[in-house]
């Protein structure tokens, strides 16, 4: 039994060969790539919801030539902190699978490896991930509405990902520990600068989450410096920067040929209260 939970009447989901089943006969095909859509229609808001296709090819050339890699890897050392033999890790918003891969390979290295799911609701980034991480297991759903089972998960990821407290309470046991990756104030400052006359810093959002208890909050910063106009471009186009402005901030990262901007992370990790 995986922790999937049938999206139509919320009963648990079994694998049988190509598709998952529930006890009542609602059943989802696995796509060749591995993963399963459990996001019903009458839960889209888009057509095509979640990040598209420019926006995911961008980002995964972007993080694939190693611009994030600390991010990547202080986030892999803090789960692996918290990684509970045999568990379940679940990346809520999990896009092209970037981060739940290098969890993944880290976690397989113990004696019993932790179990891993990812879930989007993007289609296309979701099949991106199950290409990238054939031994976890992938769904296409909302954060909003967790085709997950009740207290099924030890470790939960949401790695710039919507926060949607109820059902992340609901799906972590008791214990379990949610890492929440955000932006910091001045991250991408230079890359603000080239597009805005005026650039702002990012707001952080309070810590205090109603249901969880803060651990710890771990800041991740360096200076990224571009000199390749095509990860410029990349770097603009998987950001919401890309889609907030107009022709003429976008003429000016074209006419870039190198780029010196901070990035800054928050790597914030909670346990649920009792």
């Amino acid at each position: 039994m995986s922790v999937w939970r049938c999206p139509v009447c919320g009963a648990g989901l079994r694998h049988l060969t190509n598709r998952l089943v529930c006890e009542k006969g609602h059943s989802f095909d696995m796509a060749r790539s591995g993963y399963v859509n459990l996001l019903p229609p009458n839960r889209k808001h888009a057509r095509n919801p979640g990040d598209n296709a420019l926006m995911i090819r961008a980002r995964r050339a972007f993080l694939d030539a190693g611009h994030y890699s600390i991010l990547r890897d202080a986030l892999t050392q803090t789960a692996i902190r918290y990684g509970k033999a045999g568990g379940v890790l679940l990346d809520a918003g999990c896009g092209e699978g970037y981060y739940t891969e290098n969890m993944m390979q880290m976690l397989e290295q113990v004696e019993k490896p932790m179990r891993v799911y990812g879930i989007d609701i993007a289609k296309c980034a979701v099949d991106a991930a199950a290409k990238r991480c054939a031994t976890a297991q992938f769904a296409v759903g909302s954060v909003y509405h967790l085709p997950v089972s009740d207290h099924c998960c030890d470790l939960l990821s949401v790695v710039f990902a919507p926060y949607c407290g109820v059902e992340y309470r609901r799906v972590l046991q008791k214990g379990g520990v949610m890492l929440m990756v955000i932006p910091g104030q001045q991250h991408l400052w230079g890359l603000k600068e080239a597009i805005y006359d005026t650039p702002y810093p990012n707001a952080v959002r309070d810590y205090e989450l109603e249901g969880f208890q803060l651990i710890q909050a771990e800041y991740v910063d360096s200076c990224l410096k571009l000199d390749n106009p095509t990860d410029i471009q990349n770097l603009f186009q998987m950001t919401p920067y890309y889609y907030k402005t107009g022709r003429e901030e976008h003429a000016r990262l074209e006419r870039l040929e190198t780029l010196t901007t901070e990035i800054s992370f928050e790597i914030l990790q909670y346990a649920v209260s009792n």
